[in-house]
Formats: C-alpha cells, sequence, structure tokens
C-alpha cells in the first residue's frame, strides 16, 4: 500500500491532506476534476462546506497576515502528506494511500460527487476519520495502518471495533455528524447491520427458492424430452402399425379379388356369361345360359314328355275301360264265371275276325293313299276291353308315374329358382368386377392421408361406392366417391356439386341408430369429390328381396317398426325433414337378414320444412317433381298443374305402405313389372285409388288394415308420421290389449248366446 502512495501525483496527494485536514486547498484546485474524488465522500457538492464551516469569504480586500503553514488557500505549497509518511520501501514519493484500498471502499473514477458509492462500512468510518485527522493532523502517521486495517478489517464488526476504540477522543464531534443532513439517516450500526442481515438471509431464501425452481424446471424439461423422446418413438411404432396394417389389407383384399375371379369363372360355365351379339352394324351383349340350367331345361324336357306318353297311355286305357257293370243285374258268381269265359272267348274270336277284316280294308283303302291303321288299332283295342281289375291296375300305374312327375318337376323347379337367384347374384357380380377393373381406384390407393380402398361395392350413374379402412379410427368406412363428367357446363357441375354439398349437411348433423352416419366430407380435384359414410356389412332390402322375394309378416313388422322410429326422429329435429326416397334399395339390412337391424340410407332427395317454405296446412312445394322412385310416391307427386304440387311427411308415410306389402306379398301394389315410364303415361300411380291383396299368402287382417292406413289416396285422410308411430299395429302393448279385448268380447256374445238357446228351449 505504501508503494501505490508513493506514486500518487503530487497535486492529488495535497488534494486528499486538504480532504482529511479540514484545510481548503488552492485557488486553482477547482478546476481538477480530480479533487472531487473522495475517499469518504458522501456524494454531494456541499462537502467542502462541511469540512471547513470555519471558512468564510470576506467580500472585502483586508490586510495581508502571515499565512498559517498548514493553510494552503495562499497559494502556497506546504509539507506535502507523503513526507510525514514513513515509507518501508515502494516505488518512490507520490504514492497515493488510496491505492491499496480495495474497490468496495474506494469510490470509482466514473462516479461525481453528486452521486457516489455509498456503503454501510464508509457512513460508519466518516465521522471518526473525519474527527481524528481534524485534531491530529500533524504528523498524520496513523493514516496508513488506519488505511490497511479498514482495508483488511471490511466487515461491520471490524468498523464498529474501531469506532469503540476511539470513542474516548472524538464521541461528541462522531454524534453530532451522524446527525448532520449530510447522513441523511439516524440508523445505528446495529440496526444497519440487522437490516444487512435480514436482506442477505431473504436473499439467500430468494436465490435458494430460484435454484430449487431452477432444479425443478430441469426436471421438467428432462420430463418433457423424454415424453417427447417416447412420443417420437410411440409416433414412428404407430407409423410402422399403420404401414404394416395397410399392407396386411392390401393383401387380403387382393386375396379376396383373385378368389371372386376364381369363383366368376367357375361360375360363368355353370350358371352363365354374357357374350357379345352383332346386330347390324352395333353391338350388344347378350346372355347365354350355363351348362347348370342346360341340364335343368333337358330335364324339363324329358319330364314333359314322359307326361304325354302317360296321358296318351292314359285315354288308350280309358278306351279299353270295361263296360259298366251296373247296367246288367248281378248274377251269381257261377254264372258269372262262365258268362265270363264264353264272353271271353267269343271276344277274342270276334276281335280276330275283325282284325283280319279290317286289314283287307285298310289295304283297299291304302290304295286310296288313306292310312287307317291308327283308327284300326283303336277298333281293335275297343273290341279287345281289359277286365275290370286290370283297368284298374293300369289306371294306378299310370297315377303313381304322374305323381312321380310331379314331384320331380316341382324340384327342378326349384332348382331352377334357386339357380337363377344364385345366377342373379352371378350377374351382379360380373358387372362388380368389370366396373372395378375399369376404375381409376383399382390400385387401393389411399384418399385424404387417411382411407385405403380396398374393393368396390357397386356403382351408380355418377359415383362410385368403396369398402374403405379408416387408418385414424381403425374402422371399416364405405366411401363414396362422386365424379361429375367432364363434358358438363360449369353450371351443371356446380348444381351437382350444391346439390351433394345440400345432402351433406343434412346427413351430417342426423344423429340415430337407425341412420348411416356420415362421418367426413372432403373433395379430390375439381371434379370429384367423397363422403365417408358408416358401413354396414349386409345387403339392403332390395336384394333380400329378389333372392327370397317375400318374408313374414312379423319380420316384415320388424323391419317397419324400425323405419317408422328413424321417421319420427327426422320429424321431431329443427327444422323437420322428409326423405323423400325411401324404397327397398335405401334400407340397409346390418346383418343381411330380415330379422336384425335396419339403417336408412341416401338423402339426396331430402326436404327440409323450414318456417320459410313450409305451412302446417298445406306443406311445402315440390321443386324435384319427376326426381324419385315412381313405384313409392304418392299421387299428389304426380299432380301436373300450374303450381308445383304440395307434399309433407305424408309421402314417407305412403312409401311405408308400398315396401311393407312388398315384403308380405313379394310384389309392389301398383305398377308392379311396369317401367317408370310406363307408370308415368300410363297414369298408375294417379288411378291407384284402392289396393287389392291376392289371397295367398296369408296376412293378418290388422296387417292390411295398417296397409290400408298408410295407401289412403288422399293426403288430407291419409295419417302422418306422427300418427303412424303411434298405430296400435305398431305397438305390441296395444295389439295385446286390443286382442285380448276382442276374444273377450267373442266370449262374452257366445254365453250371452247359449244362455239365450237355453232360455229358448
Amino acid at each position: 500500500m505504501m508503494e501505490e502512495l508513493h506514486s500518487l501525483d503530487p497535486r492529488r496527494q495535497e488534494l486528499l491532506e486538504a480532504r482529511f485536514t479540514g484545510v481548503g486547498v488552492a485557488k486553482g484546485s477547482g478546476q481538477n476534476e480530480s479533487s472531487n474524488q473522495s475517499l469518504c465522500s458522501v456524494g454531494s457538492l456541499s462537502d467542502k462546506e462541511l469540512e471547513t464551516p470555519e471558512k468564510k469569504v470576506n467580500d472585502q480586500r483586508a490586510r495581508k497576515r502571515k499565512a498559517d503553514p498548514f493553510d494552503s488557500s495562499q497559494g502556497e505549497i506546504g509539507h506535502k502528506i507523503s513526507d510525514y509518511f514513513e515509507f518501508a520501501g515502494g516505488s518512490g514519493p507520490g504514492t497515493s494511500p488510496a491505492r491499496g484500498i480495495p474497490p468496495v471502499v474506494r469510490s470509482s473514477p466514473q462516479h461525481s460527487l453528486s452521486n457516489p458509492p455509498v456503503t454501510v462500512s464508509m457512513l460508519a468510518l466518516w465521522p471518526f476519520s473525519h474527527t481524528f485527522i481534524s485534531q491530529h493532523s500533524a504528523p498524520l502517521l496513523f493514516l496508513p495502518r488506519f488505511l490497511s486495517a479498514l482495508v483488511q478489517q471490511g466487515s461491520p464488526s471490524s468498523l464498529s471495533s474501531a469506532n469503540t476504540e476511539h470513542s474516548s477522543c472524538s464521541l461528541k464531534p462522531a454524534t453530532l455528524h451522524m446527525l448532520h443532513k449530510a447522513t441523511q439517516s439516524d440508523l445505528t450500526i446495529e440496526k444497519l447491520t440487522a437490516m444487512e442481515n435480514n436482506k442477505n438471509s431473504d436473499l439467500e431464501k430468494k436465490e435458494g427458492r430460484i435454484d430449487d425452481l431452477l432444479r425443478a424446471n430441469c426436471d421438467l424439461r428432462r420430463q418433457i424430452d423424454e415424453q417427447q423422446r417416447m412420443l417420437e418413438r410411440y409416433k414412428e411404432r404407430l407409423n410402422k402399425c399403420v404401414t404394416m396394417s395397410k399392407k396386411l389389407l392390401i393383401e387380403k383384399s387382393k386375396q379376396e379379388k383373385m378368389a371372386c375371379r376364381d369363383k366368376s369363372m367357375q361360375d360363368r360355365l355353370r350358371l352363365g356369361h354374357f357374350t357379345t351379339v352383332r346386330h347390324g352394324a352395333s353391338f350388344t351383349e347378350q346372355w347365354t345360359d350355363g351348362y347348370a340350367f342346360q341340364n335343368l331345361i333337358k330335364q324339363q324336357e324329358r319330364i314333359n314328355s314322359q307326361r304325354e306318353d302317360i296321358e296318351r297311355q292314359r285315354k288308350l286305357l280309358a278306351k279299353r275301360k270295361p263296360p259298366s257293370m251296373a247296367q246288367t243285374p248281378p248274377p251269381s258268381l257261377e254264372q258269372n264265371k262262365r258268362k265270363s269265359k264264353t264272353n271271353g272267348t267269343e271276344s277274342e274270336a270276334y276281335a280276330f275276325f275283325f282284325f283280319f277284316f279290317f286289314l283287307i280294308v285298310s289295304g283297299l283303302m291304302s290304295v286310296l293313299f288313306l292310312h287307317p291303321f291308327s283308327i284300326l288299332y283303336n277298333l281293335f283295342l275297343c273290341l279287345c276291353r281289359l277286365s275290370q281289375a286290370e283297368y284298374h291296375e293300369q289306371e294306378e300305374i299310370f297315377k303313381l308315374r304322374l305323381g312321380h312327375l310331379k314331384k320331380e318337376e316341382a324340384e327342378i323347379q326349384a332348382e331352377l329358382e334357386r339357380l337363377e337367384r344364385v345366377r342373379n347374384l352371378h350377374i351382379r357380380e360380373l358387372k362388380r368386377i368389370h366396373n372395378e377393373d375399369n376404375s381409376q381406384f383399382k390400385d387401393h390407393p389411399t384418399l385424404n392421408d387417411r382411407y385405403l380402398l380396398l374393393h368396390l361395392l357397386g356403382r351408380g350413374g355418377f359415383s362410385e361406392v368403396y369398402k374403405a379402412f379408416d387408418l385414424t379410427e381403425q374402422r371399416y368406412v364405405a366411401v363414396k366417391i362422386h365424379q361429375l363428367n367432364k363434358n358438363w357446363r360449369d353450371e351443371k357441375k356446380e348444381n351437382y356439386h350444391k346439390h351433394a354439398c345440400r345432402e351433406y349437411r343434412i346427413h351430417k348433423e342426423l344423429d340415430h341408430p337407425r341412420i348411416v352416419k356420415l362421418y367426413d366430407y372432403f373433395s379430390l380435384d375439381t371434379d370429384s369429390f367423397c363422403t365417408v359414410l358408416e358401413y354396414c356389412e349386409g345387403n339392403d332390402l332390395d336384394f333380400y328381396l329378389k333372392q327370397h322375394k317375400l318374408m313374414s309378416e312379423k319380420e316384415g313388422r320388424s323391419i317397419i317398426m324400425q323405419i317408422v322410429n328413424a321417421l319420427k326422429y327426422l320429424n321431431e329435429i329443427r327444422p323437420p325433414i322428409i326423405h323423400y326416397d325411401l324404397k327397398p334399395g335405401n334400407i340397409l339390412l346390418v346383418n343381411g337378414t330380415a330379422c336384425g337391424e335396419i339403417k336408412i340410407t341416401d338423402f339426396g332427395l331430402s326436404k327440409i320444412m323450414d318456417d320459410d317454405s313450409y305451412n302446417s296446412v298445406d306443406g311445402m312445394e315440390l321443386t324435384s317433381q319427376g326426381a324419385g322412385t315412381y313405384w313409392y310416391l304418392p299421387p299428389e307427386c304426380f299432380v301436373v298443374g300450374k303450381e308445383p304440387p304440395k307434399i309433407s311427411n305424408k309421402v314417407d308415410v305412403w312409401s311405408v305402405g308400398v315396401i311393407f306389402y312388398q315384403c308380405l306379398y313379394g310384389r309392389k301394389p301398383f305398377g308392379h313389372n311396369q317401367s317408370q315410364q310406363d307408370i308415368l303415361q300410363e297414369n298408375t300411380i294417379l288411378k291407384a285409388t284402392d289396393v287389392q291383396f291376392p289371397p295367398k299368402p296369408v296376412v293378418t287382417p290388422e296387417a292390411k288394415a295398417f296397409i290400408r292406413r298408410c295407401l289412403v289416396y288422399r293426403k288430407e285422410d291419409r295419417i302422418d308420421v306422427h300418427q303412424l308411430a303411434s298405430d296400435p299395429f305398431l305397438m305390441p302393448h296395444i295389439r295385446k290389449s286390443v286382442a285380448s279385448s276382442g276374444t273377450s268380447g267373442m266370449a262374452m256374445a257366445s254365453t250371452s248366446s247359449s244362455s239365450n238357446s237355453s232360455a229358448s228351449n
């Protein structure tokens, strides 16, 4: 430290001496900026005034006096402060004693008198150092040791011990200085120490809390990193699973396609196939039956020939029928035996005689180009009559043969019907395979990065339905691909797309167990878009009726109950919806059987009964007249006039009646075996004022009454969907109560009639 004091600038040594002794500096010292750098400066420009309070400025010119040797205000340079220091060694004179002070005590050059750094040690040091130096400024030998002790003992405890050591010599001035305005505080060193300790403890707590939070943050970050790595592993594993699922599904689909094509090739020979036939300048496809049908036709021809042969023999047997025994009186047994013998010999003789006679006559007539052999043979049979036993024997044989032929014919007919159903399936499969081979989606593409197409289910006018697999939800779905004709005008494409979007909006909001759910909708390109529907394993009701023709009344009632339940839901939502296209083709059998659940689909022609277009009295206008399936539409849809017809939910009620009739009888009630064009030309539905029921199969009167209530000609007299849902025929408990009341009424009538009869007796 002494070496640093020797290296101090002389001018700065003088300023430091004046600062500690309280003696003013030279006149020119105000221009030196280094004079403001003080070890114990509190931080204001009034420090000079406070350090030299005895100095007064005299405005008048006074008489010069002999200057004090320690007064530096006269401009004379006195002894330097370094002259009083005993150096043990160093770099030479001029070293500042403040160079060895640490930065905590010594103020930095950047601080000015207006804003110096203030510490607790400086506040405690200032009063003691000021009074001590002012009283003992002559040798100032204590200052280096004091400064070195201050540097070595920078703690508040050392400062407090220094204060107590010199309290005897400077207690009063120090107390006065502590209360001076320059200190800006009346806190004691104990309070400051306590505050500093509290601050340090709070700081330690905060630092500990920060450390804990940092450790927790690090733990959370580590957990997040682990979860992120685990998520990446799971994503990679999931992608592998999806890739493997796609691979397995594609392999399975290819195997199923190969099996279907192999079976179709086998059935092609057995059931038949299409052949291209030329008619003039055009080519048409014609169906050719397979060997199974050809064998059945041959068997049918054989049975027909055998039946004709038996019928001819029966006619000949009738000619040889013995005469009736009732015309002659019954003789005795012996007479009968004798007469039979004599009659037999006589008849044989007459027969031979007439036989030779007719041979001669026939020979003569053959000259005239006539062939009387059949006449001759018949006359011979008439003469050679059989006995009654022989006649009955031959008659019984012919009857048995005819019965056996009828049985064979029935079996052949049943086999023919079965083969026809199988042939229909075969034809349908051939068309499906042909459409699938010509489709652009035959190579198992993945649409929308989600739906893997497996195989074609069917094809309509402008759409294809594929069985697909949802890779995200891991379920089978039905993807309906709508493809617009590229040659259409933009207006027609826009109308079709608008129609499909309308169907999507209607179907998307429906949520009922008897209605097929619509999952998704997306576009492929400008000319095609897709709708994703719920997949049902079974076929539709139309396919079932083509295979089985009809069903039992219980099965039909179960299907109608489910349809009516779905219609009730459609009319309870807001706004209500008219399906308008109810038919067996739009009713899906979930299990493929008539005894399971059903689901309604295809809302392409649905009508929304909103408040703007629907009136509870008249209904709403039919804007799409001519659309739909004519066999299942009511008469009001065919009325042609200046204004479009009015419809309501009673349209669906009529469709329910037609479907139930077809399920029970295997045929449509109106326009059966007619095309839609014939129905329009002949006004078949407009003339359908009454429904007729065939005698077979047998149907209960309750079912017939229910069908009549649905097929009422005038819509004003027809029931609506809500009334249909509460119909007694569809409510089991109501039907049982009605049946029990009917049986009890019959029992009461029978008892009353019996009592009346007993009374009359």
